[in-house]
């Protein structure tokens, strides 16, 4: 499926999260306070691509009998990555406009764009791999933005502030387990497979390379960010569990 009423899929999936992104910013949040509202309209376009992404790449996946990490993109893996550029893209506007001095994200989110755009659009290969890093990536989507709403609403909201400490610790434990350890096995087995050469002939050796560094980084940064999040859970329940005491 390349087209959709003859708009191609890339523009017509980038309006649809634009237009989500202003229902959020102009009428799901119009109450909220405005440092707040860019950030919750960001959750709300994660939402709609967080969890939709793991099952159309799970079903691009096994759909496609010939998968391995440098098979030639389907048609349906190649809608996946025209959905999920389209979202990157949506975000990045985002903290370019709300967050330029955000340069952690920024950087993230061209990263990973490179990573999708050269997989679609210049080796057409190699969905499979970066696919399934999209699934690792995703999996925690929900659960991350429903606990980063409840975290910019608990100062205002007894409700937020219970889901929030309700959240933290399973939210915290699933992403331990994708991004420290799941993460870094799949990479490791890209890896193996990428230094064969067996590859180099529908890859060039510098985009797999390339491949490699930015989810090594991606991964890095996200295991210094949850290992950060646990350390400051431990010290409020170390806290409160100090005052009780008293």
């Amino acid at each position: 499926m390349e087209t959709l009423m003859f708009i191609p899929n890339l523009p017509l999936f980038f309006t649809v999260y634009l237009i989500l992104y202003f229902i959020a910013y102009l009428f799901i949040f119009r109450n909220w306070a405005p440092k707040f509202r860019p950030e919750a309209s960001s959750c709300i376009i994660s939402l709609a691509h967080g969890t939709p992404a793991v099952f159309l790449a799970t079903r691009a996946i096994l759909s496609d009998p010939n998968r391995n990490f440098h098979s030639q993109n389907t048609p349906l893996q190649s809608l996946v990555l025209d959905y999920s550029i389209a979202y990157f893209l949506m975000d990045l506007c985002h903290y370019l406009i709300f967050y330029p001095r955000d340069v952690l994200f920024i950087g993230h989110h061209l990263a990973t764009l490179f990573v999708f755009v050269t997989c679609r659009y210049f080796v057409f290969h190699g969905a499979y791999a970066i696919l399934v890093l999209l699934i690792l990536a995703e999996v925690t989507s929900f659960c991350q933005n429903a606990w980063t709403l409840a975290a910019a609403s608990r100062s205002d909201s007894e409700f937020a502030a219970r889901a929030y400490h309700l959240l933290s610790p399973p939210f915290y434990a699933l992403y331990t387990v994708v991004r420290a350890f799941a993460g870094p096995f799949f990479v490791y087995q890209m890896l193996v497979f990428y230094l064969s050469g067996i590859a180099d002939h529908v890859i060039p050796r510098w985009v797999w390379v390339s491949w490699i560094i930015v989810v090594v980084m991606a991964i890095s940064v996200s295991i210094l960010w949850i290992s950060n999040l646990w350390i400051e859970l431990y010290r409020e329940r170390s806290t409160k569990h100090g005052k009780k005491i008293r």
